[in-house]
């Protein structure tokens, strides 16, 4: 298991380097997703149109934070906890065709359409612990901007993010195809049926 400190955007050769398991940390910027962002963004990019935002080589976030508007109008986040990146799955191949992100922040992993797409346009997943919304909020130095709040609403809109240090993320998918989390539930079902057939 390796440690690395990426910047943003992020290199896809420097991508190369990292393998599932390891433990990386994130500076520069970061943009919050979740599927009703991923809907919007992919719609624009089918009738040619570009989102508000470059996701190239950055980090995309399943989070919907917490945020508190300032009286000078600047936004402080109050918490930003992960979401369950299995809820973006049935899309997330095609996002990563379209936008090109470098690592795909969340909870829980995701599957084979996900991995595939992260091995063919060379993005990484980390996971970020659940539950550890706090931590996350530390880590975001400045509330860069915010697009389509008003008609997406707070958790669901593009939150830009810069963020120091973001992390620690744990690798679960690499541009090499590998997969740990679907790894981990192919070895529970094998030894899921071990333990039953020793039952018998």
């Amino acid at each position: 298991m390796a440690e690395f400190h990426l910047t943003t955007p992020i290199p896809p050769e420097k991508l190369e380097e990292i393998k599932v398991g390891d433990i990386v940390y994130i500076t520069g910027i970061v943009i919050t997703a979740r599927d009703e962002a991923h809907l919007k963004a992919l719609e624009l990019h089918e009738e040619g149109k570009k989102p508000p935002v470059d996701f190239k080589g950055n980090g995309l976030f399943h989070c919907g934070p917490v945020m508190k508007k300032n009286e000078d109008g600047s936004w402080t986040v109050v918490a930003a906890g992960p979401t369950t990146s299995a809820r973006m799955e049935i899309f997330q191949d095609k996002f990563i065709k379209a936008f090109h992100p470098g690592i795909i922040i969340g909870k829980g992993g995701m599957m084979e359409r996900t991995a595939k797409a992260c091995q063919e346009e060379k993005c990484i997943y980390g996971y970020f612990t659940g539950g550890a919304a706090l931590l996350a909020a530390d880590r975001i130095k400045e509330v860069k901007d915010v697009f389509w709040l008003e008609e997406l609403g707070m958790p669901e809109c593009l939150w830009v993010y810069q963020v120091e240090n973001f992390g620690p993320l744990t690798v679960t998918i690499d541009v090499h195809g590998g997969n740990l989390t679907e790894d981990s539930k192919k070895n529970i079902m094998k030894n899921k049926e071990k333990i039953l057939e020793e039952m018998k």
